[in-house]
C-alpha cells in the first residue's frame, strides 16, 4: 500500500531572501532579486546581470575553517537543510537514522572551487592545489555534508539532471518514503554558478539575457524575453511519512502527492519543440497523484525567459490540459529569483507550499507584452489571491530532462 507523504520542514537561501519567510515575503511583494553582478569584474562580459544571494550571514552557521573548505554551493545546501531540520523539529536521537535520508540535486556543483584550483595549478603548480579541492567540487558532497550535519544514515544521493535536479531530488525522495524505503528525507537542490566561467559558458551559448535593466531582464512568457538570468541559492524540504509526522506532532505544511519524469531524447540543450515529453512528465505526475486535469489549481512553470523554453512549455501545458489549459493560472517565479539551475525546482517547490498554505498565487513580474505563442492565464506583475488546493511545479533541464511534482494543501487527515 502506498503511504502518504507530508512536508514538515522548509529551508531556503535565495536572491530574494535567506530564509523561507524572507523568500515568501518577497514573492508576495513582487520583489526582484536581479542586479548587477558583484562576484567578479564583468568588464569583458556582455552579460552584466545576475540574481546573487545577498547579505547571507554564513558565519552564524559555520566556523571560518568550514567556510574555507566548503564550496559555496555546499554552504548554501547545508544552511537550507539546517533551516529545514530546525523548522521540522527533527532530532536524530529520536529517529531511526537508517530510515532518514538525503537527496540533494545540483546542475554544476563546486564550480568556483574548480576555477580556483585551476588558477592555482597554472600559477603555482600542482602541489599548491588544496587537498580539499575534490570534495569541494563534487556534486554529491552537498548531500554527504548535509547527511553528516543531520546524522542521516539512510539513503543518501545526488541528482544531476541540470535544471531539473531540484525537482527530481524531491520527487525521488517522495517515492522513497511513499514506497516504504525511508520514513524521513531531506530533499532539494543547490547551485552557485555565478562565477567567471559559469557566466561566460552560458553567455557564449547565447542563453543569457544581456540587457542592463534588472526589472525587465527575466520576463518569462513576455514577447520581449531574450534569455535567462543566472541565479544562485538552495532550498531543502523535509518529507515525512504521514503517521511518522503525526506521532511526533510535527508541523505539517502540505502534502506531496505526485511525481512524473521523462526525457526528450532529442537535443543536448534545446527542448523538444512540440513539448510532448514535457507534457508526458506532467501527465505522469497527475496519474501518480491519482488526480485529473480538473484538480490542478496552479502551475509554477519552469518559465526560463528564453524564447524556445516558454513557447515549448506552453505547448506542453496545452497538450496535457487541453481546453482547461486556459483556465489554470500559471506563473514563473524566475522573474523574481532568476534561474537557479539545479536549485530552481527546490526553491519553486517551497514557494508552491507557501502559495497553497496562504492562498496566494505568485506573479510573473516584469511582464508587459503578451506573446500569442504563450497565451495561457499568466498571473502578471501582481500576486493573485485564490484558495488553491493543488499545485504543479515543472522543471526542464539540458539533456532533455523533464520533471513535474504535485503538491496539495494540508487540510488534516
Amino acid at each position: 500500500m502506498k503511504r502518504r507523504v507530508v512536508i514538515t520542514g522548509l529551508g531556503a537561501v535565495s536572491p530574494i531572501g535567506n530564509s523561507v519567510n524572507e523568500l515568501w515575503d518577497s514573492i508576495k511583494s513582487a520583489r526582484c532579486g536581479i542586479d548587477f553582478i558583484t562576484a567578479f569584474d564583468t568588464t569583458a562580459y556582455k552579460t552584466k546581470l545576475a540574481a546573487e544571494v545577498k547579505g547571507l550571514d554564513m558565519e552564524s552557521y559555520f566556523s571560518a575553517r568550514e567556510l574555507k573548505f566548503n564550496d559555496r554551493f555546499t554552504i548554501f545546501a547545508r544552511i537550507a537543510a539546517k533551516q529545514a531540520v530546525a523548522d521540522a523539529g527533527l532530532d536524530p536521537q529520536d529517529l531511526n537514522k537508517q530510515r532518514y535520508g538525503v537527496i540533494i540535486g545540483s546542475g554544476i556543483g563546486g564550480l568556483q572551487s574548480l576555477e580556483n584550483a585551476n588558477n592555482n595549478l597554472n600559477e603555482k603548480g600542482p602541489t599548491r592545489i588544496s587537498p580539499f579541492f575534490i570534495p569541494m567540487t563534487l556534486i554529491n558532497l552537498a548531500a554527504g555534508q548535509v547527511a553528516i550535519d543531520a546524522q542521516a544514515q539512510g539513503h543518501c544521493s545526488a541528482i544531476v539532471t541540470a535544471c531539473a535536479a531540484g525537482t527530481n531530488a524531491i520527487g525521488e525522495a517522495f517515492h522513497k518514503i511513499r514506497d516504504g524505503y525511508q520514513d524521513v528525507m531531506l530533499a532539494g537542490g543547490s547551485e552557485a554558478a555565478i562565477t567567471p566561467l559559469g557566466i561566460a559558458g552560458f553567455m557564449v551559448m547565447r542563453a543569457l539575457h544581456d540587457g542592463q535593466d534588472p526589472l525587465h531582464a527575466s520576463i518569462p512568457f513576455d514577447a520581449n524575453r531574450s534569455g535567462f538570468v543566472m541565479g544562485e541559492g538552495a532550498a531543502v524540504v523535509v518529507l515525512e511519512e504521514l503517521q511518522h509526522a503525526l506521532d511526533r506532532k510535527a508541523p505539517i505544511y502540505g502534502e506531496m502527492v505526485g511525481y512524473g519524469t521523462s526525457c526528450d531524447a532529442n537535443h543536448i540543450t534545446a527542448p523538444l519543440e512540440d513539448g510532448s515529453m514535457g507534457a508526458h512528465a506532467m501527465a505522469l505526475a497527475i496519474e501518480d497523484a491519482n488526480l485529473t486535469i480538473q484538480d490542478i489549481d496552479y502551475i509554477n512553470a519552469h518559465g526560463t525567459s528564453t524564447p524556445l523554453n516558454d513557447k515549448t512549455e506552453t505547448l506542453a501545458v496545452k497538450t496535457v490540459f487541453k481546453d482547461r489549459a486556459y483556465q489554470v493560472p500559471i506563473s514563473s517565479t524566475k522573474s523574481s529569483t532568476g534561474h537557479l539551475l539545479g536549485a530552481s525546482g527546490a526553491v519553486e517547490a517551497v514557494i508552491c507550499v507557501k502559495a497553497l498554505q496562504e492562498g496566494v498565487i505568485p506573479a510573473t513580474i516584469g511582464y508587459t507584452t503578451a506573446d500569442p505563442l504563450c497565451d495561457l492565464d499568466i498571473v502578471a506583475n501582481t500576486p493573485r489571491l485564490s484558495d488553491i488546493n493543488i499545485a504543479m511545479s515543472n522543471s526542464l533541464g539540458f539533456g532533455g530532462h523533464n520533471a513535474s511534482i504535485i503538491l496539495k494543501k494540508w487540510k488534516g487527515i
